[in-house]
């Protein structure tokens, strides 16, 4: 239980992430006010999601964490997260900048991915 639990709050964390990196790419083209603000609002725009990020993925670490009583190594809580963020980041710039366009040696690039994560759970 303790690692689904993880893996969801390691998902919720990554989608607000995302939005903090690089949203405000996408708010830009959008909004005409959000195109006026100075670099330092930009800023401070992020760190007002990026801080609900943090509200997922530090419960998600500690619980996920093994010697916290949970599933996962650092190593593999690690490895998971950079998954889910790739996953989550593949989504969102698919959805929302539609001149981005996914590529074979992208594809190639998840599949190690899974390896990895395959190599980082083997005994």
């Amino acid at each position: 239980m303790q690692g689904a639990i993880t893996i969801v709050l390691l998902i919720l964390s990554n989608v607000f992430m995302t939005f903090a990196w690089y949203g405000h790419l996408k708010m830009k083209q959008q909004f005409s006010w959000f195109d006026s603000l100075p670099l330092l609002g930009v800023i401070a725009f992020s760190w007002s999601i990026a801080f609900l990020e943090y509200c997922f993925q530090v419960p998600a670490n500690r619980i996920g964490f093994r010697e916290n009583g949970g599933p996962f190594s650092l190593i593999q809580l690690k490895v998971i997260q950079e998954v889910i963020t790739l996953v989550i980041f593949m989504i969102f710039s698919s959805m929302a900048f539609k001149t981005e366009s996914f590529k074979w040696n992208h594809a190639l690039a998840c599949v190690l991915l899974v390896c990895a994560v395959y190599l980082v759970f083997k005994k």
